[in-house]
């Protein structure tokens, strides 16, 4: 990583679909694939509002990829934190095209999905950093967290 540079995005949204859960040649990484959206109230003038809507392409790999197949569905509302990446390419015309996503680090759960009613859920970039196309993370190598403590806090 360069000196003085940072690449951290932090987003709350809802799924517009259900996750697209792919896997590398030979079975090996989970890829998700889903789409988030946010939206923001902006000024239209005169007194009047309006709410503006952002879709955010996420991807997510490995155990993060797994656990989105698994527990993630359209309209539920996520927290997700990752780094922006810029894909480029050429299309069949000779035009060059650019995708933008959200490469995941930390994906958690908030309330319930819109009529669905589950119950809150993570998937913390502590216990499960992702890491890019045929990486490795060092949570591959760490037993799972045992989650709260059982003793009681005296505050």
């Amino acid at each position: 990583m360069a000196k003085g540079t940072v690449n951290k995005v932090i987003l709350v949204g809802r799924l517009g679909r259900d996750p697209e859960i792919r896997y590398s040649a030979g079975g090996g990484l989970a890829v998700a694939k889903f789409s988030i959206a946010t939206d923001e109230r902006v000024s239209a003038g005169e007194g009047k509002w309006e709410d503006r809507t952002e879709w955010h392409r996420i991807v997510a790999f490995g155990k993060m990829a797994e656990f989105c197949g698994n527990y993630l569905a359209k309209g539920r509302l996520v927290f997700v934190e990752g780094s922006i990446r810029t894909n480029q390419w050429e299309d069949d015309q000779g035009q060059k095209r650019y995708m933008t996503e959200i490469i995941a680090r930390d994906i958690q759960m908030l309330g319930s999905a819109e009529g669905q009613g589950q119950s809150q859920g993570n998937f913390q970039g502590g216990s499960a950093r992702s890491a890019g196309p045929g990486g490795r993370t060092a949570s591959d190598e760490l037993p799972p967290n045992p989650g709260q403590p059982d003793d009681d806090i005296p505050f």
